[in-house]
């Protein structure tokens, strides 16, 4: 396993050998620590925080604040992966200003080495005016979480023809003009496996999908997802590579029950004084 330090500018080396980068979402200093040893590529500090660790049912209540705090206990955490931050809802859509500002503080604040931006054609000035102060961004387009309002739900996009949010030619713009803008990267979240294959073959930068398919440059998860630390749904991209909601329920009913049963803690869990 490769040590070395993963930065910014060995996305577009890794796509040109065809290495294909391993990203998850981390929230914390145990989670990043693990992760970062087993060697992930990136680590994302995302705004789904807010419905993983919150129990929100979407990311738009989630505050730079919170993300700043969360982006900090990973930096802690993390020596070789690339650390990226999620910038939450309205928090760079009101101005090109606003949106650098923050980028700043996730950066200089949070420990941040790029922050992530969803929206394609409409936020590329955005894009672009952060890139120009030294902050790298990510993009992120198709199922864009902060959108879901508009979207009618968490649904797949760029199943219809045509220029229109959300639509396949539309979705193919929107990452054509983050690449232009100077996006790193690429999210590419929710869409059908043909349309991201498309996008991934004609950008220069990595593409990441979630939900998008094989033929992207990477692929990225929920953590939670990914570990099997949910009760209830689990999307259909994502593949639970444990189970440690019940691992962990098996866990505190034999720590309840020990207690219960005055079988913790035992001699060796206990101190003894000199005198005794």
């Amino acid at each position: 396993m490769n040590k070395d330090k993963v930065r910014v500018t060995d996305f577009a080396r890794m796509k040109a050998e065809g290495r294909r980068m391993v990203m998850l979402t981390a929230y914390d200093y145990p989670f990043a620590r693990i992760f970062d040893q087993a060697g992930v590529d990136a680590l994302l500090v995302g705004d789904s925080l807010g419905m993983v660790v919150q129990g929100a049912e979407s990311t738009l209540a989630v505050t730079l604040e919170e993300m700043i705090y969360h982006t900090r206990m990973v930096a802690r955490g993390r020596k070789r992966a690339l650390l990226v931050a999620d910038m939450p809802f309205m928090t760079y859509q009101v101005s090109a200003e606003q949106a650098m500002s923050n980028a700043g503080r996730l950066v200089k604040e949070g420990g941040a080495e790029a922050v992530k931006i969803e929206g394609g054609l409409v936020m590329a000035a955005t894009v672009r005016r952060i890139v120009e102060i030294d902050i790298p961004v990510m993009g992120h387009i198709g199922l864009t979480p902060q959108s879901v309002h508009r979207m009618g739900g968490h649904r797949v996009q760029g199943k219809k023809a045509g220029h229109s949010p959300g639509c396949r030619e539309r979705l193919v713009q929107d990452a054509l003009a983050v690449e232009e803008a100077g996006a790193f990267a690429v999210v590419l979240e929710g869409m059908p496996v043909d349309v991201a294959a498309e996008i991934t073959a004609r950008l220069s930068i990595p593409t990441i999908g979630i939900g998008a398919g094989p033929e992207c440059d990477g692929q990225v998860l929920v953590m939670h997802d990914m570990l099997g630390l949910s009760d209830s749904f689990v999307p259909r991209f994502a593949k639970p590579y444990a189970n440690l909601w019940q691992q962990a329920t098996e866990a505190a009913l034999s720590y309840s029950r020990e207690v219960r049963e005055h079988a913790f803690p035992g001699p060796e869990h206990c101190f003894r004084s000199k005198a005794a």
